[in-house]
Order: C-alpha cells, then sequence, then structure tokens
C-alpha cells in the first residue's frame, strides 16, 4: 500500500534507493529526527505552525467554559500538586501532566481545531499543551515551544500514517494514539532526552495510549486529546528519569502496531524524506464548528448557495456523496444535543440550506435539534457512499421542487494559498475572540521564535506576566 492510496496525501520525500542507509526502525528514526537542528526547519512548516498555534489558542479560550472543560478542570485542581503550568480557565496552575490533560482537553472541547487527513486526527490539540506545559514548567524559552511543537506535529501524522485506516477503522482514535506519540517527541525534544531515553520515552508510551473512535459525540472525544498529551509529558519524563520500556514496543511482536490494527504503510515510507519535507504544512484547518468530515459537504453547499441561493421550501431533496469511512464518524441521523449536533450530516446539511452559520458555535445547541424547520428539512437529506471519492472530498446533488437538479463538489485537499488561509484564520479568530484580543494574541505568537524568557500559558494566551 502507498500513502496515496492510505491516506489521499503522499508523502513528499523521495523515494529511498539502493544506496540508502538500511532503515533503523520506527522508534530510532523517530528519536533521530526528534533531536534535529532548529535552524534546519524550513520557513514553510513554521509559518503554518505559528497558524495552527494561533488556531489552537483562539479555539482553546472559547472552549474555556464548555462542560467538559469545567469538570476536567475541576478534577484536576481537586488534586493540585506541584505549581509548574497555566490552566486554561483558572489562575491556578498544576503539574506539568496535569496542565497538559486539562488544555488538551479543553481545546478539543469544541472540535474546531486542525485536522490531518493523513494523520486521521487532529495533530495540534494534542502537542501543543504538552509543549505549554512542559516548556512552562522546565522555564524553557519561548523561542523552544515551534520547533519542539513542528516535531510533534510531524511525528503524530508519519505515526498516523504508519498505523493507517486499518487502525481508524477498528476504532481507534488516532488524535490519541498517533497524537500521543507526538507529544512524547516533542516532550523529550524539550527534556533534551538522548536518542536511547527518547526510545525508551516511545515503549512506555506505548504501554499507556489510549481512544476510542466510540466515544465521538461525547465528552470522550475530547478527553482523549487531553490524555494524548498527559501522556506525551508522563512518558518523557519517566524516560528521562531512567525508566527502562521494552526497545521494539512500537513494532514488535505484541507491540503496539501488531496489537492496535496496524494497516498502514511500513515505518520506512512512512518515514520517507522526514526532516527534509513536512508533510505536516498540508494540514487542514477548520471553517465550520463540526466535525471535520462534514466540511467538504458544506462548502458545497455553500458553493451551490453562492451562486443562486436556495430557499428550504425549495428543497425536495439533497443527496450527499461521502467516502464510507465517514459513516461511523459523523453520521448521527437524529442527534439529540448540541454535542451530537456536531456530527449529523443530515442536521448539518439542513443548516445551511437554512441560512444557520456553521462556523458559529451558538449555532450548535440542544434546541436545534428539535426544531422543527430544521427536522423536517434534515428529513429530505440522503447520505450516499463511494469508496472511490477521497475521504477529503463530497458531492452534493440538489433537486428542487420544480424538479431542477443542482450538484456541487469540494475536495478539502486542494491547496489553498496562504495569503486566503491566514485571512480566514484571522476572521475566526475574530469571531471567537473579538479583534483586539485576536490581534494581541496574534501578534504573541509572532514573537514567541525570538524570545529568550520561559514561555507561560497566562501569557501566551492573555499576555499576562509570569
Amino acid at each position: 500500500m502507498t500513502l496515496q492510496d492510505s491516506a489521499a496525501h503522499p508523502l513528499a520525500g523521495p523515494a529511498q534507493d539502493a544506496a540508502a542507509p538500511s532503515f533503523p526502525g520506527l522508534a530510532p528514526a523517530l528519536a533521530e529526527f526528534a533531536a534535529m537542528p532548529a535552524a534546519e526547519m524550513p520557513e514553510s512548516a513554521r509559518a503554518i505552525l505559528r497558524l495552527s498555534l494561533l488556531d489552537w489558542a483562539a479555539v482553546a479560550l472559547a472552549g474555556a467554559e464548555e462542560p467538559v472543560a469545567r469538570l476536567v478542570r475541576a478534577d484536576a485542581l481537586r488534586d493540585g500538586g506541584t505549581a509548574e503550568a497555566g490552566v486554561l480557565g483558572s489562575a491556578v496552575r498544576l503539574p506539568a501532566r496535569a496542565a497538559a490533560l486539562v488544555n488538551g482537553t479543553v481545546s478539543h472541547a469544541l472540535d474546531y481545531d486542525d485536522t490531518h487527513f493523513l494523520h486521521v486526527g487532529h495533530p495540534s490539540v494534542a502537542v501543543l499543551p504538552a509543549v505549554l506545559a512542559l516548556a512552562e514548567a522546565e522555564r524553557l524559552p519561548g523561542s523552544a515551544v515551534i520547533p519542539a511543537a513542528l516535531v510533534g506535529v510531524e511525528a503524530s501524522c508519519r505515526v498516523g500514517a504508519w498505523l493507517g485506516r486499518a487502525h481508524y477503522n477498528a476504532g481507534f482514535h488516532q488524535t490519541a494514539t498517533a497524537g500521543a506519540f507526538g507529544a512524547v517527541l516533542a516532550s523529550c525534544r524539550l527534556l533534551g532526552l538522548d536518542a536511547g531515553a527518547t526510545g525508551m520515552a516511545l515503549g512506555i508510551a506505548t504501554t499507556r495510549v489510549s481512544g476510542l473512535k466510540s466515544q465521538f459525540g461525547t465528552m470522550g472525544k475530547p478527553l482523549n486529546a487531553g490524555l494524548a498529551a498527559s501522556n506525551g509529558v508522563e512518558a518523557a519524563r519517566l524516560a528521562g528519569a531512567g525508566f527502562v520500556s521494552a526497545p521494539d514496543a512500537l513494532e514488535g511482536p505484541q507491540g503496539f502496531g501488531e496489537t492496535h490494527a496496524q494497516g498502514g504503510v511500513e515505518a520506512a515510507e512512512a518515514l520517507d524524506g522526514v526532516g527534509r519535507e513536512w508533510v505536516f504544512e498540508t494540514v487542514s484547518h477548520k471553517f465550520h464548528a463540526c466535525c471535520h468530515g462534514l466540511h467538504a459537504m458544506l462548502e458545497a453547499l455553500g458553493a451551490l448557495q453562492a451562486e443562486e441561493p436556495v430557499e428550504p421550501g425549495q428543497v425536495a431533496s439533497l443527496t450527499v456523496l461521502t467516502n464510507p469511512r465517514w459513516l461511523k464518524v459523523c453520521n448521527i441521523e437524529r442527534p439529540t444535543t448540541g454535542l451530537e449536533a456536531k456530527f449529523s450530516y443530515r442536521l448539518t446539511a439542513a443548516m445551511a440550506l437554512a441560512g444557520r452559520d456553521t462556523g458559529a458555535l451558538e449555532t450548535y445547541t440542544d434546541a436545534v435539534c428539535t426544531d422543527p424547520a430544521l427536522t423536517a428539512l434534515g428529513d429530505r437529506v440522503r447520505v450516499e457512499t463511494d469508496p472511490d471519492i477521497a475521504d477529503t472530498a463530497a458531492r452534493v446533488t440538489l433537486r428542487l421542487a420544480n424538479g431542477r437538479e443542482r450538484a456541487a463538489s469540494h475536495d478539502l485537499a486542494l491547496p489553498e494559498p496562504l495569503t486566503a488561509r491566514v485571512a480566514k484564520l484571522d476572521a475566526k479568530a475574530d469571531a471567537l475572540l473579538g479583534a483586539g484580543p485576536a490581534a494581541a494574541l496574534k501578534e504573541r505568537v509572532s514573537r514567541l521564535e525570538t524570545m529568550t524568557d520561559p514561555v507561560t500559558l497566562a501569557w501566551l494566551l492573555n499576555g499576562q506576566a509570569d
């Protein structure tokens, strides 16, 4: 199987030739990558990471008072511990592992953070909370954040390619699994661990990593992201203290791959070109506040409405053609909560046709699930599948009451100019935080790479002095 086959995004690195050195194994290769010099990381990758950091922070701040955020934060604050790192929604600092757990959960509470279709998950939400918590705990300068985070998110995507669709289709949530290994590598880099200790950290993570897709539509889904971030901090610190784990626990007999339905590409192919080519640059940012599996459909409907607006009463039926893998992810036919609404083709399609803003957080409420006009419109939506359609794409066919048919398609994998993405993310941050706070946040993000002072979450998010 090629990467093109497994995830619709080929790794950009050149194929290895016969003269290339033999592949050392997944864990040793990842450990070597984690230590690469920051100066060798290209500006193109740094620029995308800065956008994802801005996006992550805006979404995290906006989600700080969600029910799952309050519950997980309260539980961690009840435990207390050494004041090491900032926590979203509280002035109290917690141990780095607990802060990563809370901040990972909180920042995924809205399900509005970035996604990578090679990774089959959300890279930033697992890696950034670990990086920020550990950097603050270790009193590291802001300049350490971007290189460590880049290692983590890139590794998450590469490990996601190795695990592949079989792992995801078996029911594992790759934000929590592949994402945790990215959080481990980022944390090991921050702690300055050598290759041997980093390999041990990866081994520790294999017996700690967890997260199931059965939690989609519940508070368990954002908790998966928090667990990934926390696992990264924990594994790195244990390895740094001398903890010994199985060195081949990723690829070896009864290791993570064998026991967790690894069915992607071979490890050597997954890491081909790593450190030279950055697949994270194809990360997709969300502009609808719902599951990313719905976005191609919503973009196609938006194109139809922009071309020629249609009133709900004119709609006889809407057929949505999508990749079959999404049926187990975001096809809740009759959602009953605002959270479930974010995983429903029928209801979000009805929202789009009715002119509801699918990018607005307030659109997704419990009440919207029983709105008679929306449910009646949702009953006219039929979801069909085609395995030949990319999982980044969708096609919609709208049949009007007068018998006329209109169709449109969209593929999220199509390249978008960086300037267009910047403008969209600026607008999203403005909508979530307000123009003034969003501009201040963007300015702080831009200063990180030259920052020699220790970084704190409070400074990054709110400009507060340590």
